[in-house]
C-alpha cells in the first residue's frame, strides 16, 4: 500500500496532477475540500457539524477534518493507497494522520510538494481566475494571503516530513507532462 501526501500552493497544480496520480498507481484521491462539500451538500451529521464552524467563520477542527478523512478511508478498505490533497495542514493534523494510519497498520509512505516561484503562481491563479468565477483567484492581495498562511502553516510540514526521511520536492513548472514525469520517478523509487 502507498500513501502519498502532496503539497503544493495554490495554483501549483495539485489537483492536475492528482488525477493522474490516482489513475496511474491506482490511488483513492481524498481531497479536504471534496469532502467537505460532499458532506455538507448531502447534510451528513459531519457535514452538519463542519458548516455550524464555517457558518460562523471559524475554521472547522481538526478533530472534526480528521473524522472525515477516516470515513473516507474506512468506505475504501481495499484501496491500494491513498492520495492525500489539502491535508495535514498543520503538524497536529499530521500527528493525528499518523496515528490513525498507524492504527490500520499503515503509514505514509512520501510527501511530495510541487514547487513553484510565487510570482509565477500568482500569475497562474489570476489568470485561472479569468474562467472558474472564484473570486479568491481573481484578487492578487487574497492570493499572496494564502502565500502567506501556507508558508506559515503547512511549510513546517516538510520539515516534519522530511525528520521521517518521507519528503520530497518536485519542480512544479513545466508542462503538465513533465510535471507528472517528475513525480513518477520519486513515487516509483518509493
Amino acid at each position: 500500500m502507498i500513501n502519498i501526501v502532496l503539497f503544493g500552493k495554490p495554483g501549483a497544480g495539485k489537483g492536475t496532477q492528482a488525477e493522474f496520480l490516482k489513475e496511474k498507481y491506482n490511488l483513492t484521491h481524498l481531497s479536504t475540500g471534496d469532502i467537505f462539500r460532499f458532506n455538507i451538500k448531502n447534510d451528513t451529521e459531519l457535514g452538519k457539524l463542519a458548516k455550524s464552524y464555517m457558518d460562523q467563520g471559524d475554521l472547522v477542527p481538526d478533530n472534526v477534518t480528521i473524522q472525515m478523512l477516516q470515513s473516507e478511508v474506512d468506505k475504501n478498505p481495499h484501496s491500494a493507497g491513498f492520495l492525500f490533497d489539502g491535508f495535514p495542514r498543520t503538524i497536529a493534523q499530521a500527528e493525528a494522520l499518523d496515528a490513525f494510519l498507524s492504527s490500520k497498520k499503515q503509514d505514509i509512505t512520501a510527501t511530495i510538494a510541487l514547487e513553484a516561484d510565487d510570482e509565477i503562481l500568482v500569475q497562474r491563479l489570476l489568470e485561472r481566475g479569468k474562467t472558474s468565477g472564484r473570486p479568491d483567484d481573481q484578487d492578487e492581495e487574497k492570493i499572496r494571503n494564502r502565500y502567506q498562511e501556507y508558508n506559515e502553516k503547512t511549510a513546517p510540514l516538510m520539515e516534519y516530513y522530511n525528520d521521517q526521511n518521507k519528503f520530497y520536492a518536485v519542480d512544479g513548472i513545466g508542462s503538465i507532462q513533465e510535471i507528472t514525469q517528475r513525480l513518477s520517478k520519486v513515487i516509483d523509487n518509493l
